[in-house]
């Protein structure tokens, strides 16, 4: 313990002898760090919260497109309020013109701005906007000027960007139709040449598969129709016409008889809604005429000494119906069958002509799928544009306005200054107690033993006269002085930070 606390006096010692050394080398480490301090430039920095809420008059499900619009909407807040052409706006907006005077100044300030300015997403619709710069006012003024370039460009973008779309749709939907209109002619003009009446939609082939297979169900029924007209004049043929009375009672015979019910079934059929040129109504038609004619030779009353038998007019009321029936389904068949050879001689004709109503059908399909999307398109930007034009889309409110800071975030001068003049100080006592481990002087009469291997006989003592004594306590005073200096300096220095913080803020 004796060895340390004599190494520590002996350091201690040459450091003090050598003083003024370590004092110059403090002054300088301390002048020169306290320069480069002051040479780092402040930094400020102003934060806001704003909150972006995605509005609509519209209920979900009337916009298809209503959810992915929202998303979109969040993401362009993040991307555009630093945008090139918003920092441009700021940049004329604020302070930082006045330090511009080419475009590439602009340019320069738009470059810096972009790292200066950070928006976070703290949630889904609520941003942090958080802009540095050197001045605080600066900071506060580029963060407060990004919100009013939000609030007046942002919030009309929506609408202007609809109106723009809905003249775009105008336009394709005016040409869509053209085209649509072209290719309706065209298929019409096809089907009256080739398809006629023939049932069903689609291609040749489509068609004529349906009228052969409403021919075979035209078939069949007319099968089924002779079958049950030729039981009931089976059945009409056991049947008396006349029955045994008191006496010969006003009537009909079976010719009137027969124009009654087919006019009765005449008169149904048009309260069917069939037209004149229904195959129905022109068969009903010409049994009414045959009816009629054989009828103009029946005598009034004519039906035998008897009464009419009730049951043999409804068998013959029920018969003329049938045989209507059979020759409707005739005719339809007819008509069919000649519908048919008609369009199979024209395809013998023109080999070619499914091929043509295939690609004129395909053209039409896609033209009207298209035309049909790009019209409900168009009534569905228009829903929202009205809605855009009567309500804001957009709720914008600041929930945190713009700070004012009062402090930077950098650099720390106060730390930095108080960093300098300790290393200041360690480096002027390391600076004392390195020279003295280079010049060769002995501290003790041991170390001087030690070196030379020789005994020392004795010490002289130093002896000071009264004006070496006087000189050494001025010299101490300058030292005293120096080293007081230093330290109000620095006091000086943070005062003077202090200071400019309070006039920047």
């Amino acid at each position: 313990m004796t060895g340390l606390y004599e190494e520590l006096r002996i350091a201690v010692h040459a450091m003090w002898t050598r003083r003024w050394l370590a004092l110059a080398v403090a002054w300088g480490v301390c002048v020169l760090g306290w320069l480069v301090v002051s040479q780092i430039p402040s930094r400020y920095e102003s934060r806001a919260r704003v909150f972006v809420q995605m509005r609509s008059v519209l209920p979900a499900g009337v916009d298809g497109t209503q959810l992915n619009d929202q998303q979109r909407d969040v993401d362009t807040v993040r991307q555009t309020l630093t945008s090139a052409v918003n920092l441009e706006k700021v940049v004329r907006g604020t302070e930082l013109a006045k330090t511009v005077a080419t475009d590439r100044d602009i340019a320069d300030r738009v470059a810096g701005l972009a790292t200066a300015i950070k928006i976070t997403a703290q949630q889904d619709n609520l941003f942090e906007i958080t802009t540095t710069s050197s001045s605080p006012a600066l900071a506060k003024s580029i963060t407060q000027k990004l919100i009013d370039i939000f609030v007046e460009t942002n919030l009309s973008d929506d609408r202007s960007q609809s109106s723009q779309t809905l003249t775009f749709l105008d336009q394709q939907l005016k040409s869509l139709g053209t085209k649509l209109q072209d290719a309706e002619a065209k298929r019409a003009d096809f089907q009256n040449r080739y398809l006629g009446s023939l049932p069903g939609t689609g291609s040749v082939a489509d068609r004529i598969g349906a009228a052969r297979a409403q021919m075979s169900q035209v078939d069949n029924d007319l099968a089924a129709a002779q079958s049950s007209l030729a039981a009931l004049q089976g059945q009409m043929a056991g049947t008396p016409a006349t029955v045994a009375g008191a006496g010969i009672a006003p009537g009909v015979g079976p010719a009137r008889a027969r124009v009654a019910a087919i006019q009765g079934q005449l008169a149904d059929a048009r309260g069917r809604g069939y037209t004149e040129s229904h195959p129905d109504v022109v068969a009903l038609k010409t049994q009414l005429a045959q009816a009629l004619a054989a009828a103009k030779g029946e005598p009034v009353g004519a039906g035998g000494g008897g009464v009419s038998n009730p049951a043999y007019l409804s068998l013959q009321s029920m018969q003329a119906d049938r045989q209507a029936s059979v020759s409707a389904l005739r005719m339809r068949k007819s008509q069919l069958q000649g519908d048919l050879d008609t369009l199979n001689a024209k395809l013998a004709d023109d080999p070619a002509v499914a091929a043509e109503q295939g690609e004129i059908d395909r053209n039409y399909t896609v033209l009207k799928a298209q035309y049909d999307q790009l019209l409900a398109q168009r009534e569905q930007t228009n829903l929202r544009s009205q809605a855009q034009t009567q309500t804001d889309s957009v709720k914008f409110s600041v929930i945190d306005p713009p700070t004012s800071p009062r402090t930077p975030i950098a650099p720390n001068r106060p730390m930095l200054l108080t960093g300098v003049l300790i290393a200041g100080l360690l480096g002027g006592l390391g600076a004392a107690f390195g020279m003295a481990k280079v010049q060769a002087t002995f501290p003790t009469a041991q170390r001087l033993e030690i070196a030379s291997g020789m005994n020392v006989i004795g010490q002289v003592g130093e002896m000071l006269t009264r004006i070496q004594s006087e000189e050494r306590a001025k010299r101490l005073k300058w030292f005293a002085g120096g080293v007081g200096a230093l330290g109000v300096s620095y006091v000086a220095l943070l005062g003077v930070e202090m200071l400019q913080r309070g006039m920047a803020a």
